[in-house]
């Protein structure tokens, strides 16, 4: 190419300095072919003839001529992509010069028109013409030839592309095969690990394993076989090193990025082990104080968990605080509007959990319970199974899971039946009406023999009995004894209104309603025929020695 330009400059030095008429013919089919001198030579592009050379140029004859135009039109037609606005005329006193896009191609001066009879911007037009015309038709015609082998290529590409997927499927269908056999053995083995850490079910771990490594292999020759298929394409070919700019900038940007961010997560990384340094040694603190290894005067043992719990929460928000600045993307506006609108968002949407947590750590160290108390909250009665920061869970008499906000114990009334019952019990009370038509003596009488007849209660402290009122039609009496046991309550009660039942039908006493007393009529008495209190045994044993003794 560069050897051809050379030439070419040479060649236009020579027509300017000497005065050689170089007389060139253009065959077209408007112009009629003059007779041919002995020397000339024709211009071909590809096969096709364009002009014809007549006349030699100093030292170059018209047949090298010729050639030297043919192989730089050759060299050009190899290179260019657009022909039609890459041609133009130099037009100089002396000489027209034909160029292509800025480089000489050949020079046509006076004496080059003499046996033409045209002017020599004329012959230099139809010049460029003939060579514009040429390389239109000829390129038009390979254009038409690569597009149907682009196009042929191309579908052989995609049938390449599709036969490949189908391999794939079919080998790991078979593989899937395989392997579901054997993930089967694995879960049969009595001793297999695989056993426990497999899924249940029918979903199989190695065949899920299979099918990610499957898609990442047609990930895999997508990505290498795709700028292939773009490649042959005119329309697509283009997009072959964009393909992989798309995929290689933000890789090159991720890794750049994290390159950046070295530094700051080497503070990140000191922060989060200096953290769980002291987060571990107040985790040992917290259980060498639940054992009572370590002891603090006026600190609970039972304090130790929740309070941990409070200063691990403090460790975490400052760690938190220091690391943020080395966070990417924390000085970014959106970064910031994120976080405020997360806060916002908590704020709103976490009052009661807030107030339940609050509340949570006023239990805690207010002791009003521990765990395994029977306790009552509310119109719940039960033993306190398990309280955490938001709620706490009893058990009820009917062996039910109640759940109740911290912030519901706190803003409610709360009994606890097991702290004082360790050291002195706790009183247990029932009361009765009768009538005045009753001496209070009797009544005080027979409520002590029915204590008295109540089992497991405690005898270190004697029960009592209280006259709560004197009413219209009444008077109320309580009794009131002692137990060490509140889990067994409503059996105590049970049996305690039991014994009274006994008791004032045996003494020939009714417990009746005021009301009911009132409008007595003259009907039967409420007191049971039969008011013998022996249970079922004694009374088979009584039968006997009564009969043995006749």
């Amino acid at each position: 190419m560069n050897k051809s330009i050379f030439i070419i400059l040479i060649l236009v030095l020579f027509t300017g300095l000497i005065s050689y008429t170089q007389s060139e013919i253009i065959q077209d089919s408007s112009i009629v072919e003059p007779e041919i001198k002995p020397e000339t030579a024709w211009v071909y592009l590809k096969g096709d003839s364009l002009f014809m050379i007549r006349n030699s140029l100093g030292p170059f004859s018209a047949v090298e001529r010729a050639e030297m135009i043919s192989r730089h039109l050759r060299d050009i037609y190899e290179e260019m992509e657009v022909v039609e606005d890459s041609f133009s005329i130099s037009n100089e006193s002396n000489t027209s010069i034909i160029l292509y896009k800025g480089v000489p191609i050949m020079g046509i001066t006076d004496k080059d028109i003499v046996d033409v009879g045209q002017t020599r911007s004329e012959v230099a037009t139809l010049a460029m013409e003939a060579m514009r015309s040429a390389f239109s038709s000829r390129l038009k015609k390979e254009a038409s030839s690569n597009t149907i082998r682009s196009i042929g290529i191309t579908l052989a590409l995609i049938l390449g592309l599709v036969i490949i997927i189908i391999v794939i499927n079919k080998i790991f269908q078979r593989i899937n095969k395989r392997l579901i056999k054997y993930e089967q053995g694995l879960k049969r083995k009595r001793k297999s690990l695989f056993r426990y850490l497999a899924p249940k079910g029918p979903d199989y771990f190695f065949t899920f394993l299979s099918k990610l490594i499957k898609w990442a292999l047609i990930l895999l020759v997508l990505f290498f076989y795709l700028p292939l298929v773009f490649k042959y394409n005119q329309y697509t070919e283009h997009l072959v090193n964009r393909f992989y700019d798309f995929i290689t900038e933000p890789i090159i940007k991720i890794a750049t990025s994290f390159y950046e961010f070295l530094p700051n997560l080497f503070f990140i990384v000191i922060i989060i082990l200096i953290t769980r340094y002291i987060t571990r040694v107040m985790s040992y603190i917290s259980r060498e104080i639940e054992q009572e290894k370590l002891v603090f005067k006026g600190f609970h043992k039972d304090w130790a968990k929740p309070t941990m719990n409070i200063f691990k929460i403090i460790v975490y928000v400052f760690a938190l605080v220091f690391m943020f600045p080395f966070i990417p993307g924390s000085d970014s506006p959106a970064f910031q509007g994120v976080s405020i609108f997360l806060g916002v968002l908590f704020s709103l949407g976490s009052t009661s959990a807030i107030a339940n947590a609050v509340a949570g750590i006023v239990i805690t160290y207010m002791r009003p319970f521990a765990i395994g108390d029977r306790v009552k909250i509310g119109d719940t009665i039960g033993d306190v199974v398990s309280k955490s920061l938001l709620v706490t869970k009893v058990k009820t008499l009917k062996n039910e899971d109640v759940t109740i906000p911290n912030a519901t114990i706190i803003n409610g009334q709360l009994w606890n039946y097991t702290t004082n019952a360790k050291e002195i019990g706790i009183i247990l009370h029932t009361s009765v009406t009768i009538g005045y038509d009753v001496p209070w003596d009797k009544v005080n009488e027979l409520l002590l023999k029915a204590a008295k007849n109540t089992p497991n209660l405690t005898r270190d402290l004697k029960p009592f009995v209280l006259q709560k009122g004197l009413n219209d039609f009444y008077v109320e009496y309580e009794l009131n004894v002692y137990t060490k046991q509140p889990q067994k309550m409503s059996l105590f009660y049970s049996e305690l209104h039991k014994n009274i039942l006994l008791a004032f039908n045996e003494a020939g006493i009714e417990i009746l309603s005021p009301h009911y007393n009132a409008i007595r009529d003259g009907n039967d008495s409420t007191i049971p025929e039969s008011t013998d209190t022996r249970n079922p045994v004694e009374k088979i044993i009584d039968n006997v020695k009564g009969e043995k003794s006749k």
